[in-house]
């Protein structure tokens, strides 16, 4: 092959490999759209049955929510509470959803807010949210961690928002 040959061969492979790329970030796009869609479509659904009352605060986590997540951004997944934070900590540690120490720092906040019986717990509506796996967000939304399912992306976001409530509890703890 001669010298001339080869440039616009290179060329042609190089442009080749763009539009793949392209096409590739486009279809990672379009399933990450659908994945958002299901979670914030069975999330709302499963909210509004675990509440009782058909209507919810939040419908979930929204696609930006989901990218931002993903992306390392915290504050789509940080608790409004520390009731709640504990209680998601709590449904966490029992879903073996982070390998930290969040038993303890579960422990520790449930001692420092006051949590440690049945009774004080049954009283904090917010703990018991958590529990269940709705995490209350500061945004106004509910997620329902339980709705994200066993799916890679799923699973993903589940074990980073107990890092992000985790990361919390420590903080308020002065860890």
């Amino acid at each position: 092959m001669t010298k001339m040959t080869r440039k616009p061969l290179l060329a042609i492979g190089l442009v080749a490999a763009m539009v793949s790329a392209s096409a590739s970030a486009a279809s990672w796009q379009d399933k990450l759209s659908s994945t958002a869609s299901d979670l914030m479509n069975s999330s709302s659904a499963t909210s509004s049955q675990s509440t009782g009352t058909g209507t919810s605060t939040g419908s979930g986590l929204s696609l930006s929510s989901i990218t931002g997540l993903l992306n390392g951004g915290n504050k789509a997944v940080s608790s409004n509470s520390m009731s709640n934070a504990t209680g998601v900590l709590q449904y966490c540690a029992e879903n073996n959803l982070v390998k930290n120490n969040v038993s303890s720092v579960t422990e520790q906040l449930k001692s420092k807010l006051g949590l440690t019986s049945s009774s004080e717990q049954q009283s904090q509506s917010g703990y018991l949210e958590g529990v269940e796996g709705l995490l209350n967000t500061g945004s106004d939304q509910k997620i329902n961690l339980k709705a994200l399912g066993e799916t890679p992306l799923g699973a993903k976001l589940k074990t980073k928002a107990c890092n992000v409530v985790l990361e919390q509890g420590k903080k308020y703890l002065g860890m």
